[in-house]
């Protein structure tokens, strides 16, 4: 006979909940008056048992464990009820972790290790003061050990031991190189890993029209090496660098709608490379019915050349007063540093400048050629020499279909000529000279940089790579204006001090000779997002009315910001400058 079948008891829940009733609990349930305490198998457990139970009132039996556990548990009571729920793994628990009761007065450890001294107090120079020191941690005052002037990574900042919640403070932050004024309204914002997403292919440009006169280039500059340097000289000439509505060619082509967008080559490479930028910078854009003028202002970033503006830990310019706090003691050194951001940056733009005047042949043979057109800002009135410059006045078109008709119009700069390399009326051989300067590779700022005087010959590879690497956003820069002017090559001299505690003499040590759009590639440029980021930008100002905007990137973050500005706006400080140098002459005029 088979056995018979017989429904298990089921024990419903009288509260109405799901699970078993905490009210009404089977006979058959032991250990029920046993405590739950979870945890988690990561936790350390530092006793086999808990023989310290919490009571309601979160006091712990023991009166041992008062100080150790108090009202930290995530019991029933005190904190436990106000915080809610523990997290997993960290409530009664902890319980089981193991707490420092009572010291052993009988049981001592004797320390036998010889104390450390400090030699030559907060200024030391020794391993405890490298890249800031831990002393005054990252924003000391000390001279690293790298032989930086500012301390560590945090610049000429006051020593001693850091505040309270200064791990929070942002010790490298840098001021907009525009003031924003409160009537300004934000219109957009974009970061800039939204930019590097952007393409556009564009076609080849259409030229307009040449002016100036180019002068050849030199090639026995080709030949310096480190054993026949050559001392950089002070060549006195002129060369404008007019913005884009100051230029009278533009004001002709825009009176005849030959494009929708008017710029320079200098403030379309800033665009255009804008994801590679970490120095703030500003773009004035003004529109004038369906026409569009980039512009840049006098004075600005646009008038300088940054020094590894890249680098992981770039040059700093000496602290300023916080005006948070403008009560606190700032130590300003008596002489300014020749090795800070602004000084560095201002020896780079005389570099430059006299490099690409250094570097061609004035008198003939070879003879220069004269463009189309002479040279647009020289007045009759000048008597000074120019430099050898030609501005090229090119059109591309930014259209996505056939039908669409947005043009971009740029007046774009050549430096020479490289003779034998056909006729540079026609756009053939004309070249772009630039400059790398190396000013102390044991300063702060230095960004790791070889010495250019023993691994420049044997090694170039390894200074091209660490200078692509400090310099990304100018080697960028400087490429796609090449790109832009049509160049075939490209001269990048390097040039470093006679000696590194003089910023006045400099030798060229070598120059190098390359392709515009092979550096380009080596330098992973993409010419294609930088149209896209111009034709994002166009469309975003083709939205708004007529009016002036600035396009500001922001000094500490990767993104850039539209405003609307009055039209008034960066015309006032001009006014006043006026003003004032009419009245200082004035009051040297004898008579007055």
């Amino acid at each position: 006979m088979a056995n018979s079948f017989s429904l298990p008891t089921i024990n419903d829940n009288p509260d109405g909940g799901w699970g078993p009733s905490s009210s009404n609990l089977p006979a058959q349930f032991k250990f029920k008056d046993i405590p739950y305490a979870p945890y988690s198998k990561s936790d350390k457990l530092g006793r086999f048992a808990d023989w310290n139970d919490i009571s309601g009132d979160n006091r712990p039996t023991n009166a041992g464990l008062a100080s150790a556990q108090g009202n930290r548990g995530g019991g029933p009571g005190g904190r436990g009820r106000r915080d809610g729920q523990p997290a997993f793994g960290s409530g009664t628990a902890s319980a089981f972790a193991y707490f420092h009761a009572e010291d052993e007065s009988s049981f001592s450890l004797v320390d036998n290790k010889a104390n450390t001294t400090r030699r030559g107090g907060p200024l030391s120079r020794g391993r405890s003061t490298g890249r800031g020191g831990a002393n005054a941690g990252r924003g000391g005052a000390q001279r690293g050990g790298r032989g930086g002037f500012g301390g560590g990574r945090g610049g000429a900042q006051r020593g001693g031991r850091r505040g309270w919640r200064d791990w929070d403070k942002n010790n490298r932050a840098r001021e907009s190189s525009v003031a924003i004024s409160p009537d300004w309204s934000m219109l957009e914002e974009i970061e800039f890993h939204r930019l590097a997403k952007l393409r556009l292919e564009v076609d080849d440009p259409e030229d307009l029209e040449s002016y100036g006169r180019v002068f050849p280039y030199e090639k026995s500059y080709d030949r310096i090496n480190t054993k026949t340097e050559k001392p950089l000289q002070l060549v006195d000439r002129i060369k404008y660098n007019t913005t884009t509505s100051d230029d009278p060619v533009i004001q002709e082509l825009a009176a005849k709608d030959t494009a929708t967008v008017y710029t320079t080559d200098v403030i379309l490479s800033v665009l255009m490379c804008a994801p590679r930028s970490v120095y703030p910078w500003d773009i004035v854009i003004v529109r004038e019915g369906n026409r569009l003028f980039f512009d840049k202002r006098d004075g600005g970033p646009f008038d300088t050349v940054t020094v590894n503006e890249n680098a992981a830990d770039p040059p700093q310019d000496p602290t300023t007063v916080n005006p948070n706090n403008p009560n606190e003691k700032i130590v300003v050194p008596e002489t300014p540093s020749i090795n800070s951001a602004t000084s560095l940056s201002l020896e780079a733009t005389y570099i430059n400048q006299n490099f690409g005047f250094q570097a061609v042949i004035e008198t003939p043979p070879p003879p220069s050629v004269d463009f189309a057109k002479p040279n647009p800002f020289y007045g009759p009135d000048e008597t000074e020499p120019l430099a050898s410059c030609g501005y090229r006045y090119r059109v591309f078109d930014l259209g996505l279909t056939e039908d669409e008709d947005i043009k971009i119009c740029v007046r774009t700069e050549v430096d020479a000529y490289s003779p034998g390399q056909g006729n540079p009326r026609l756009g053939q051989g004309l070249v772009t000279i630039r400059a790398l300067n190396e000013f102390d590779p044991r300063a702060q700022g230095a960004g790791g940089a070889p010495d250019w005087r023993t691994k420049l010959d044997p090694q170039r590879g390894a200074v091209v790579a660490t200078e692509m690497k400090n310099n990304s956003c100018k080697l960028a820069k400087w490429t796609v204006q090449s790109v832009l002017a049509g160049a075939d090559l490209m001269k990048v001299g390097y040039i470093s001090r006679a000696n590194p505690r003089d910023n006045t003499r400099h030798v060229i040590l070598s120059t190098t000779s390359t392709r515009p759009t092979d550096f380009a590639a080596q330098l992973n440029v993409s010419l294609a997002n930088g149209w896209g980021i111009v034709r994002t930008v166009t469309d975003l100002c083709m939205k708004q009315p007529e009016g002036k905007y600035v396009l500001v990137k922001d000094p500490n973050k990767p993104v850039i910001r539209l405003y609307s500005v009055p039209l008034t706006a960066f015309t006032v400080e001009e006014e006043d400058e006026d003003a004032a140098f009419d009245a200082e002459e004035h009051e040297s005029t004898p008579g007055a």
